[in-house]
């Protein structure tokens, strides 16, 4: 077999514009002193906008390179409709962690060119992976996104070391399970290509069947671990916690939308004969893992230090239940993971912004407890309006019509798929978390608790106003999305359907 491949430049120039973007970020940080460092946000914000106007010329979703010459179809990277999109959140999710990272650059918490290096690092291997159509490159990456962001988690000096370790110790586990089920597939399918495998799973010789069936299941082990579904959520809150606030909320978006990713591809392109094997076994994850986010959620005491962290942490688990509802679904419709992509857009928007105005709160009240809200509409009105707007989005409730909208096309793919119980457990779900979104909404508007007498708050200095523009700037982009998306909710569930086959 000729293994020459050829390369179409503009076709991966997403991906590789952000690692060009990273590079030159590490290399103009060792040229500036000390106080000039977050001038380096304009790189790295730029790298990533100018790496998503390269989606443009790839909005048709026709384009392939790395293609065998042997087999036109057999190609490793492809910019179909689903990479397109998903490429676009990934890209924007890093945009908004670059703006809400400002403040903690300009603090001297975080070394501003080593982080928006392996920001930038992460994000070009999450945006990778959508448009892998291959194991090899799926798996790189998957560990092209992923490595860098242990040392992200890393760089919160005091915590940070032992979260770090957790995430590593567990992310590593997870990927070598992973490997072992792919070597198990590729030994009963013969081929490394999403189409191969396809195709050799079911034509194997039928004594294989058990390798193939184990190679199926441990091969999801990896994805279910990024997207923190249950049992494999275990290192979320912690390394949430223990994470610089910008990282907690750059895993909960695009390291989460990247383990999706993989997730949709290997079950639809590369086990689509198996569906009787995953489409259950996904099932049971959506609804263990959006139980257990819920339930623990509830239990978050809002007095308790770093408890907006924590409920932010089991909101994702619990946003991570429904995400997979429509994966599972697939499994007897062969369609409806769209309406995960589409979930994915509205999510990544408002849970970036929620991040957004957490970063802002912080920078008065460093504590993160939810209690530090009360009365945040008599301080920062704006901020408490786009807070609960976030907040109403991820509940699904009015303004927030898109979060309903979003939830209801996730419920129509279960109802259609007769998948009857998960349905009455996302429902169940649903309702359960009203309780501690509206909670936290409520406490915006609640009359502030009386404040210790203190020195009057020094006035801000021009190197101050940079990081509130960039907070202001994260929060206000995020708002625009989920408002636009909540006048017109059929731009994302239009814009997102139709991404598979």
């Amino acid at each position: 077999m000729n293994l020459v491949q050829s390369v179409e430049w503009a076709v991966i120039a997403p991906p590789l514009i952000a690692a060009v973007a990273a590079v030159a970020v590490l290399v103009a940080d060792l040229f500036l002193p000390a106080d000039r460092k977050t001038l380096l946000v304009w790189p790295a914000a730029g790298g990533l906008a100018l790496a998503a106007l390269a989606l443009l010329p790839l909005r048709a979703g026709d384009r392939a390179t790395f293609c065998l010459p042997d087999g036109a179809a057999l190609c490793a990277y492809e910019a179909d409709r689903f990479a397109v999109v998903v490429q676009l959140l990934v890209l924007g999710g890093a945009f908004l962690a670059v703006l809400i990272s400002v403040p903690e650059i300009a603090a001297g918490r975080m070394p501003a060119g080593e982080f928006w290096f392996l920001l930038l690092s992460s994000a070009a291997g999450a945006a990778l992976l959508p448009a892998a159509r291959d194991f090899a490159t799926l798996i790189i990456a998957l560990e092209v996104a992923t490595l860098p962001a242990y040392a992200l988690v890393a760089l919160r000096r005091g915590t940070g070391a032992e979260a770090a370790l957790k995430f590593f110790l567990t992310s590593v586990t997870a990927t070598a399970v992973t490997l072992l089920g792919i070597g198990f597939v590729y030994a009963a399918s013969g081929g490394l290509f999403f189409a191969q495998v396809a195709e050799g799973l079911a034509d194997a010789d039928p004594a294989l069947a058990t390798l193939a069936d184990a190679g199926v299941a441990l091969t999801l082990v990896g994805f279910a671990f990024k997207t923190a579904a249950v049992p494999f959520h275990f290192w979320v809150q912690e390394t949430y916690l223990g994470a610089p606030l910008p990282v907690a909320g750059y895993l909960s978006v695009v390291g989460k939308t990247a383990g999706l990713a993989g997730l949709i591809l290997v079950t639809t392109r590369a086990f689509p004969g198996h569906d009787g094997l995953w489409g259950p076994a996904v099932a049971v994850l959506a609804g263990l893992t959006m139980t257990a986010g819920n339930a623990a959620a509830v239990r978050t005491d809002p007095r308790a230090p770093h408890s907006a962290v924590r409920l932010l942490a089991w909101s994702s688990v619990g946003q991570a239940g429904y995400l997979l509802v429509p994966i599972a679904a697939a499994a007897g419709t062969g369609e409806g993971a769209g309406a995960t992509v589409a979930y994915a857009l509205m999510y990544g928007a408002v849970n970036l912004g929620a991040f957004a105005v957490a970063a802002h709160v912080a920078r008065e009240r460093p504590a993160h407890r939810i209690e530090d809200y009360r009365g945040l509409w008599e301080r920062r009105p704006a901020a408490a309006l786009a807070l609960g707007f976030f907040l109403l989005c991820l509940a699904g409730l009015p303004p927030g019509v898109i979060g309903l909208f979003a939830k209801a096309a996730v419920f129509e793919t279960a109802v259609d798929a007769g998948l009857g119980v998960l349905a009455v457990v996302m429902a169940v779900n649903v309702a359960v978390a009203l309780y501690y979104y509206l909670r936290w909404t409520a406490l915006l508007f609640r009359p502030a608790a009386p404040a210790p007498v203190s020195a009057p708050a020094p006035a801000p200095t021009a190197g101050a106003r940079t990081p509130a523009r960039a907070l202001t700037g994260a929060v206000a982009l995020a708002a625009a999305v989920g408002l636009t998306l909540s006048v017109a909710p059929q731009l994302v569930l239009t814009f997102a359907s139709g991404t598979l086959p």
